[in-house]
């Protein structure tokens, strides 16, 4: 079993010079130390980018805990945070989180965890000595993470091409996508109390996601007609400024039901915003993403519980 512990640190936060640490443990032994540092960064950079460094020793497709004391980032990672800043090292945590099964666990910082005080020693003395160590202890080489990741649907040529799945095996896929439309509060309130002249906004959307979701390989041009057993689409008005949205596509296919989740969440918040707009133009349609799935030869993936 694979365990990570991570930790950033800036010397005189934001904008001086920072550290990260990681400790590697396999089968509860201590595998690797590793560090290095940054000039001019902040506190968060720090723990993204040790999150980053720890994750690119751990193998694709490997089961991993990674241990953090950054409120930031673990819930970020576990209760959708929004992310407005550091978009390029989420873009890369994303990326190696893709292709590993992260479980995410937040420790109280130097709080008697022998593992977290000595990544945070390692990211201090790396922002102090503004140096960038050779992993330290019984080193394992970097893992090979297979051939290079190709498009799949692009041929050899580079022209855009439909996957055949003709020879995949047909599988229960399940697939939920979030996101999010923001407005002011007062458009909220008339949702909830259904004073808008389109009337039931809600009820409109949710209709509007799942005719979406059956469509979806009439407006995403290379995907493949899904016969699919459900779609639901579900909001959450519970915030004064925000409506959720989850969506959750279900089939028995040979391909995964990810772009049907993720229409059904888009087409609901335009929907949203169609029937708001005479009221609220400055209103978002944000943050939609797949954060889970199942199903087929990649098996599970969870980027949010």
């Amino acid at each position: 079993m694979l365990e990570l512990y991570t930790d950033g640190s800036c010397l005189s936060n934001p904008g001086g010079p920072g550290g990260w640490g990681v400790v590697v443990l396999s089968d509860g032994q201590v595998a690797e130390e590793l560090a290095g540092s940054d000039p001019e960064t902040t506190n968060n950079r720090m723990e993204l980018t040790a999150a980053i460094r720890g994750l690119e020793r751990v193998p694709a497709g490997t089961d991993v805990t990674l241990h953090s004391d950054s409120e930031y980032l673990i819930n970020t990672m576990t209760r959708g945070w929004k992310r407005r800043r550091n978009n390029d090292l989420w873009a890369q945590l994303d990326r190696l989180v893709a292709d590993r099964k992260v479980t995410w666990r937040w420790v109280q910082g130097h709080a008697d965890n022998e593992m977290n005080i000595l990544a945070d020693r390692l990211a201090v003395e790396a922002a102090k000595s503004g140096t960038n160590p050779e992993p330290r202890g019984p080193l394992r080489p970097a893992p090979e993470t297979g051939p290079e990741p190709k498009l799949t649907h692009v041929d050899e040529t580079g022209r855009a091409r439909m996957v055949d799945v003709g020879g995949k095996a047909v599988s229960d896929r399940v697939a939920v996508a979030r996101g999010a439309v923001r407005m002011q509060p007062a458009t909220l309130t008339l949702i909830r109390e259904g004073g808008l002249e389109k009337g039931d906004v809600l009820s409109a959307a949710r209709l509007a996601g799942v005719m979406a979701a059956k469509k979806t390989y009439e407006l995403i041009p290379l995907c493949h007609q899904i016969p699919l057993n459900q779609v639901s689409v579900d909001f959450d008005t519970g915030e004064s400024d925000v409506v959720k949205i989850e969506s959750t596509a279900r089939a028995t296919w040979k391909t995964g039901v990810e772009m049907e989740a993720l229409t059904a969440v888009a087409v609901a918040g335009l929907t949203i915003y169609d029937m708001c707009k005479a009221v609220d133009r400055g209103m978002r349609v944000e943050e939609i993403r797949v954060v889970r799935k199942s199903g087929g030869k990649s098996g599970d993936w969870v980027l949010e519980p």
